[in-house]
């Protein structure tokens, strides 16, 4: 169950379409692959199977969860670096304590959005905090990967704590559809989360029988990654459930309409594609292999950061004493 609610009844409204507004089209639906991400959390490789021309500008996306871990079970990462791109860690329930060498840190729980542009280079760590790990609980998220242009590839590292109660909350016209705008723009209303690179982030939740649909910029690519529940996508009403991704075509909007006894949680994705040659490597995502190898230099140099002397760790337990 998402953290962040609210009376639809109240919200400010998407338009309805208009007459000549042309949805997109279904392009096509992938089920995404199950993992184990950092130090054994699982996840859902939600873009596995994708051509990166359609993900652009994303690179990679991780649903964390959807989990209740017992007492002792919850994981995270360790201290690791990242060079060239934009971490953007949206916590649905749970939480994550993170911190950077940049000086950036802070609690993402219940709602709540981290926002870390990697830029130049950066290391960080993102953990469940002690009194999880001993009692467990409920751990939910989504960690995506937002690219960078050249241009921009070694920007100064920058952090975002978004809290819950900043998101733009907007609903369908007849209030069957609840969206969290968390960055980018829907109809004219913008969300908290400042871009580099063009995008839309939102979630929405679609309750059982009703239909959101979302105006959507024209130039930008449109994806839709089912959290949970089951429904239908674009006009032509393609069946979707969770831990499927959809990839639509060119227009104006974006539909999704909720299966008839259960809702569907949703999370849109959009943006103006950068189209220039990616080279990836684990933690790094340049333009060419020579500047991956220079990242790679240059994190061994310790020329991307360096852990702080008061830095968190992962909890694993008190030793025997």
């Amino acid at each position: 169950m998402p953290a962040v609610t609210a009376d639809t009844l109240t919200l400010p409204k998407i338009p309805a379409p208009e007459p000549d507004q042309v949805d997109r089209a279904v392009r096509s639906v992938t089920t995404s692959p199950r993992g184990y991400e950092g130090e054994g959390f699982p996840v859902r490789r939600a873009f596995a199977g994708v051509d990166l021309a359609d993900l652009d500008p994303f690179i990679h996306m991780d649903q964390m969860g959807e989990v209740d871990y017992g007492p002792g079970e919850p994981k995270g990462t360790d201290w690791h670096p990242h060079r060239g791109f934009e971490t953007v860690t949206y916590m649905i329930d749970g939480t994550f304590q993170h911190q950077d060498s940049h000086g950036g840190g802070g609690i993402i729980t219940n709602g709540a959005t981290q926002w870390m542009t990697a830029g130049g280079g950066i290391l960080h760590i993102e953990t469940p905090p002690e009194d999880l790990v001993i009692s467990g609980g409920l751990f939910h998220g989504i960690q995506l990967w937002v690219n960078l242009p050249s241009r921009e590839k070694m920007v100064a590292p920058r952090y975002q704590s978004l809290e819950a109660d900043q998101v733009t909350l907007l609903s369908s016209p007849d209030g069957g559809a609840l969206l969290r705008l968390i960055a980018g723009d829907v109809a004219g209303y913008a969300g908290p989360g400042a871009t580099h690179t063009p995008i839309t982030v939102a979630h929405a939740t679609v309750s059982p029988g009703a239909r959101l649909t979302a105006p959507w910029r024209t130039d930008f690519n449109a994806l839709g990654f089912v959290l949970s529940g089951s429904g239908t996508a674009g006009a032509e009403r393609r069946p979707v459930e969770a831990g499927q991704l959809v990839v639509f075509g060119s227009g104006d909007s974006l539909t999704f309409e909720g299966h008839p006894r259960r809702a569907l949680e949703v999370l849109l994705l959009g943006g103006r594609p950068i189209r220039e040659p990616v080279a990836a490597y684990g933690p790094f995502v340049m333009n060419t292999r020579p500047e991956l190898n220079q990242a790679v230099e240059d994190y061994r140099a310790g020329r991307l950061g360096t852990v702080p002397a008061d830095g968190l760790r992962p909890y694993r337990g008190r030793p025997a004493s």
